[in-house]
């Protein structure tokens, strides 16, 4: 194809340049017609699926475009922002995570870090913020630097937060409640700026004592752990010798009512048996006596011969036990 030139002189050179008039059919019309088309083209541009396509009118906000491939008027009429709406922005606050090739390492900033705790202690605190964005408008247009207001707002927040706690809160049991209440306040401060954003999370990275008082802190937390692992040890202890302690006193209650209900149960019959014999004697005194004389005397002698004597009147006079005297009488004849 044998493309038209045309030479212009530029100071003193000369230069050759495409002949667009003798090109195209039809001149310079043509030539703005194409022009003219390649303007519009301009506009036509694409919003992901992550994205919200906000268009602004010189310069003011008139409309957001869905996902998919869109079209507005052609710069300076008309221009799109696209932020990602989906997408989990992260703010560190007290140090900077640096990358430099397959090498990161970690800067401290203690301007951002250091702050006073209830107990007038001075703690240096690292902590993450994870938010989105929900109203991309908002986000464009209200405040002028959201991260940026972001960060400050955590530092004011999170100063607040743990200069109502104490130090030992701060450092063990109340890391969760601090997160819970610094993410609360910060989320309504910013909807306050209108800043149009969501916090998704607030992570204490590292709580730790300023380097300078460091190995104290390590002591008293080691002092504090001894003293939780005694605590748990004592109540292990008492655990178990509370429960025993407690079965042997019921052992010892049991074994008395029992020896209770024995005790009674033998009073009462040996009173029934009493009152059963008191009315046998009232019925018949003299037999009474007898028989009570002679288990008496059964009771006393067990297993012995024994030889009853009576009185003319037929009462027992005497019992004689003794094995050796009886037998001796008896030989004797008398």
């Amino acid at each position: 194809m044998n493309i038209p030139y045309r030479f212009i002189t530029i100071g003193d050179q000369t230069v050759r340049i495409p002949d667009f008039k003798r090109m195209l059919p039809g001149g310079s019309t043509a030539i703005l017609i194409v022009l003219l088309v390649i303007y519009l083209a301009t506009g036509i541009y694409v919003v992901g699926p992550d994205q919200a396509g906000v268009i602004r009118t010189f310069g003011e906000y008139t409309r957001t475009a869905t996902s998919g491939l869109n079209y507005h008027l052609p710069w300076p009429i008309e221009s799109v922002d696209k932020p990602k709406i989906t997408e989990v922005k992260r703010l560190e606050i007290g140090y900077r995570s640096v990358s430099r090739g397959n090498q990161s390492r970690v800067i401290d900033i203690p301007e951002e870090s250091l702050m006073l705790t209830g107990s007038l202690n001075i703690v240096d605190i690292d902590l993450i913020v994870q938010y989105k964005i929900k109203d991309p408008v908002r986000y464009l247009f209200v405040v002028r630097d959201v991260p940026n207001t972001i960060r400050m707002a955590t530092e004011a927040v999170i100063r607040q937060v743990v200069g109502q706690h104490t130090i030992d809160e701060a450092l063990t049991t109340g890391k969760g409640m601090i997160q819970v209440e610094t993410l609360e306040m910060l989320q309504k401060i910013l909807d306050n700026y209108e800043c149009g954003v969501t916090v998704i999370q607030v992570q204490l990275k590292d709580v730790y004592p300023p380097e300078a008082v460091e190995d104290a802190f390590r002591e008293v937390a080691s002092a504090k752990e001894d003293k939780a692992r005694l605590i748990n040890e004592a109540q292990g202890y008492e655990n178990n010798i509370v429960p025993k302690a407690r079965g042997e006193a019921e052992e010892m209650v049991l074994k008395a009512e029992a020896f209770k209900a024995e005790r009674v149960t033998r009073a009462e019959g040996d009173a029934s048996k009493f009152l059963s014999v008191l009315e046998s004697y009232r019925r018949s005194p003299r037999v009474t006596r007898q028989r009570m004389l002679i288990e008496t005397m059964e009771e006393v002698l067990p297993g012995m011969r024994k030889y009853i004597l009576e009185t003319d009147g037929g009462d027992i006079l005497n019992v004689i036990g003794a094995q050796l005297p009886v037998k001796e009488l008896s030989k004797g004849g008398n």
